[in-house]
């Protein structure tokens, strides 16, 4: 979406949309907040100083300046004057809750749910959440042609994986695809591939095969194909229902997954491109997504040695949708908002740097209706800042999930998580030597 057309929807109009939802329905009351007082950067609008963000149970019914939004007498009013009201943040990378994918007994394995792998309670959880990120994409390892299907989580405080899941309209959790080329997937067991061509080659036979599956699946008729786990997940991104998440780093292997997406028609997100700014004119040109992230410190894997900061800033001239990923435990989920600092340092402009954190990933995931900026009628999905969110003096004070609030600075339980010491490192570690309860 063009950022321009993002901002033409008026302040009255969103004013307009709050008082109808607290009108005289018969759905059952929901809690009102209104937080008052904040500069709010709502992303795909414009920025509002002294800002009202009025919040009904799971939802945003308003965001505009103080005295031109109706603050409800019920309403709970929070005071965040000399704060920044910001909307949660979006991972399209994540390892968290020690995510496992496919084995070593093939190097390509479209059946395997990293959903049933997740471990919602580990501690990496709160420790995204005190990074401000309100939802991910969980993805299991790059060691594989395709490690299996990923899974879309909002960061809820909740205790099992459908607590969390994101879920499509038949009710089905949300997710793509994790797919990787490179040496990642070369070097790997169960049968991978020793060379790049070979990798290729053994990604379009199942292609083929996942072609003739649908094709046999839409005849119909008294003799259907047996049922096959791997086909119908294939077969899911052959009809767009399931995005294609593809590692990749050289030049070299971008242009191979641009040639599959060319072949197969499915839909793609890059992720890490390293070498994304050799070719980001044929990026473009294919009209595909980048997922980069930021590295400050050296060392890694030989193919990512051109990783250029530039990246960022290179894909937005060429009018690429690019955010930014964690890849944790590559980078630190509550280190995860200073990407956008770093991408501006080298060129990115604020506006694309911060939806680069924010509605770009929501994106990619196709959530953008939901989460990834503070308007009326998305989830309240939000995190409170005391500064700027490219400073690197500014931290996060609370991350919402859906109106609740799942981080607290001002929490010593919370702070623990944010900034480590004894008895981080995991739940029980915390609950025997730091806390009664």
């Amino acid at each position: 979406m063009c950022s321009s057309l993002r901002y033409l929807a008026p302040l009255a109009t969103l004013v307009a949309i709050a008082v109808v939802s607290l009108g005289g329905g018969r759905e059952t009351p929901s809690r009102l907040t209104a937080y008052v007082g904040a500069h709010i950067i709502p992303v795909t609008a414009p920025e509002i100083e002294d800002g009202v963000l009025l919040v009904k149970g799971e939802t945003i019914a308003a965001v505009g300046k103080r005295g031109e939004v109706v603050i409800p007498e019920n309403a709970e009013v929070i005071d965040l004057k000399g704060k920044v009201l910001f909307p949660g943040l979006v991972c399209t990378h994540s390892h968290i809750g020690k995510v496992q994918g496919g084995d070593g007994s093939s190097p390509i394995q479209p059946g395997v749910r990293v959903l049933d792998s997740i471990d919602v309670l580990d501690s990496t959880f709160e420790k995204a959440r005190a990074g401000g990120i309100t939802m991910a994409n969980l993805m299991s390892g790059s060691g594989h042609l395709l490690s299996g299907q990923t899974a879309y989580l909002k960061l809820r405080d909740g205790k099992t994986i459908e607590d969390l899941a994101v879920r499509n309209e038949d009710g089905s959790m949300a997710g793509g695809i994790k797919m990787a080329n490179g040496t990642n997937s070369i070097r790997g067991s169960g049968g991978s591939p020793g060379t790049r061509g070979k990798s290729a080659a053994l990604v379009r036979a199942q292609f083929i095969k996942a072609q003739r599956y649908r094709e046999k699946l839409a005849k119909g008729g008294d003799d259907p194909p047996e049922r096959d786990l791997a086909m119908e997940a294939l077969v899911e991104v052959l009809e767009g229902k399931r995005v294609v998440h593809h590692h990749t780093h050289r030049h070299d292997d971008i242009i191979t997954v641009l040639r599959l997406k060319k072949e197969f028609g499915f839909k793609v997100v890059l992720h890490h491109v390293s070498e994304a700014w050799k070719v980001a004119d044929e990026i473009a040109e294919a009209g595909v997504s980048c997922s980069i992230i930021y590295l400050d410190s050296p060392g890694g894997k030989l193919e990512a040695r051109d990783l250029e900061w530039k990246n960022g800033a290179e894909l937005e001239k060429r009018g690429v949708l690019t955010a930014f990923h964690t890849d944790d435990p590559i980078n630190d989920s509550r280190w995860f908002l200073r990407s956008a600092g770093l991408a501006v340092r080298s060129g990115m402009s604020r506006q694309k740097a911060l939806e680069a954190v924010t509605i770009a990933g929501a994106e990619m995931m196709d959530q953008a209706g939901q989460t990834g900026s503070l308007t009326a009628g998305k989830k309240a999905d939000f995190i409170v800042l005391n500064g700027d969110p490219l400073s690197i003096y500014t931290r996060i004070l609370e991350t919402h999930v859906e109106g609740k609030k799942v981080f607290d600075l001002d929490n010593p339980e919370d702070k623990l998580w944010a900034e480590g010491g004894f008895g981080a490192g995991h739940r029980r570690q915390v609950s025997g030597c730091c806390f009664t309860k």
